[in-house]
């Protein structure tokens, strides 16, 4: 019998609950459905969505069928074109994807076949954690706890004996143009370059933007070119002694994060683009569609020129690498929301569409923390100043100045305030575009409002 493994957010073949339990039916079919939804994915993200999907095809051996078009009328046609019963795939959770996936299983159900959701792309799905009175999560630790509590299973072998089916029409495989090597291969290299190295001080290094600190594991996470058990597993087999025991568990937080935010936007889809926090819709917000002043002020964070060294670096380095290192993305995010007061989907827009890495729990939930209107308890009054962060976590100023060359030719730390330099504006780089201090006292005032009421 011949089996369809519909690949989305899971472009690999090793740790694969879906490939194994295709491959259980017979002869696998693999396919890749371009979707139109794809062309309003951010062009980083998609490039690299396309390097993957070279790299899979690679590892298929020429069996990966890729189609263009909608889901609901691609994935029945090649089913039909294989003769499978069944379509595999791994569980997607995002709103989009739950629609897509429910046309897609009636489409199917109409020709008697099924679709057959196996695995997803977290350790433990979201929805599969509730708490003892049977409701969703809404704080991390707690959930952090049963998490960890409830486990995973051990990484999937690539099955034995697999037997991929040729001979079903396919397109070509798109061309791309990434920046960012894609595909397992890739993802297993960076993997394994972190844990013969970065891992050992990650606990400390892994807020300073001006070291290579961090995996760099966030794409390949997106696009499901390796499974976070994998990464889980590797972890669970280090010497976790002495320094490297709390750069591991620091690890695996990140890794609860992330799948924290994938809960709660599963249980509240409508938080993908709202206020989680229903007493925020009230906020008082400057708003770029009305007001010229805000609408500069937006396009002058977009392009990396406020006048704060910081936030200037991190929105180039997005724009240039479709990549920003998740400190720096917290205070770009507090400086938009907190200092020009403009409502957090404006940036997280922004994110998305550059971001190689864009993920909308992640992401849109992330600015929500930053925000203030998400899971956090008492979050509002969290503002980030950009030149003590730039001080603390950029303390020697390079990251400032590989990103922000008008800055070159300042020493040290003395880069995170140009402005107190004879020379420091002398190249073109712009005085603060407003008053932190002042804007701090304003973001304030706006969140006691909101209480009051």
């Amino acid at each position: 019998m011949t089996s369809l493994l519909w690949l989305r957010r899971d472009l690999r073949l090793a740790d694969h609950p879906a490939l194994l339990t295709a491959a259980d039916d017979g002869d696998v079919v693999p396919l890749v459905v371009l979707d139109p939804a794809l062309d309003r994915a951010g062009g980083p993200r998609r490039e690299a969505y396309l390097a993957a999907i070279a790299a899979l095809a690679d590892r298929c051996e020429g069996a990966l069928v890729v189609r263009r078009g909608r889901p609901v009328d691609v994935v029945p046609a090649v089913a039909a074109e294989a003769g499978a019963r069944r379509v595999h795939v791994s569980a997607d959770s995002t709103p989009y994807a739950r629609r897509r996936d429910a046309r897609v299983g009636a489409r199917l159900a109409e020709a008697g076949r099924e679709l057959v959701p196996t695995g997803s792309p977290y350790a433990v799905g979201p929805g599969v954690l509730t708490t003892a009175a049977g409701g969703p999560y809404r704080v991390f630790t707690p959930y952090s706890r049963a998490w960890r509590d409830h486990g995973w299973p051990a990484p999937a072998p690539i099955p034995a004996g697999l037997r991929w089916r040729r001979g079903i029409a396919s397109e070509p495989v798109p061309q791309h143009d990434s920046l960012h090597p894609a595909g397992e291969e890739a993802a297993r290299s960076a993997w394994a370059e972190f844990l013969d190295g970065p891992i050992e001080t990650y606990a400390e290094d892994r807020d300073r933007p001006d070291l290579a600190g961090t995996s760099m594991m966030s794409m390949h996470l997106k696009q499901g070119t390796i499974h976070p058990r994998t990464l889980l597993h590797d972890l669970a087999r280090l010497d976790a002694r002495g320094p490297v025991a709390e750069s591991v568990e620091r690890y695996v937080t990140e890794l609860a994060w992330r799948e924290f935010y994938a809960d709660v936007l599963w249980h509240r889809p409508d938080s993908a683009w709202g206020d989680l926090r229903a007493a925020f819709a009230a906020m008082e917000h400057d708003d770029p569609a009305t007001d010229p002043q805000v609408a500069a002020l937006l396009e002058r964070w977009r392009e990396g020129r406020t006048g704060f060294p910081l936030v200037d670096a991190g929105m180039r380095q997005l724009r240039e690498t479709g990549w920003m290192h998740n400190r720096v993305r917290m205070v770009t995010a507090s400086f938009l929301v907190k200092d020009l007061h403009v409502w957090w989907p404006h940036g997280a827009r922004h994110f998305l569409d550059h971001l190689v890495d864009g993920d909308l729990a992640s992401n849109n939930h992330g600015w929500q923390w930053a925000a203030g209107t998400g899971t956090d308890a008492a979050p509002y009054f969290r503002v980030f100043n950009p030149v003590e962060q730039g001080k603390r976590w950029d303390p020697s100023g390079d990251y400032v100045r590989r990103w922000v060359p008008e800055l070159a030719h300042l020493p040290g730390r003395s880069v995170h305030e140009p402005w107190k330099a004879t020379d420091g504006l002398a190249h073109g780089y712009p005085p603060p575009c407003v008053d932190h201090a002042e804007e701090r006292r304003e973001a304030l005032r706006r969140y006691d409002a909101v209480r009051a009421v």
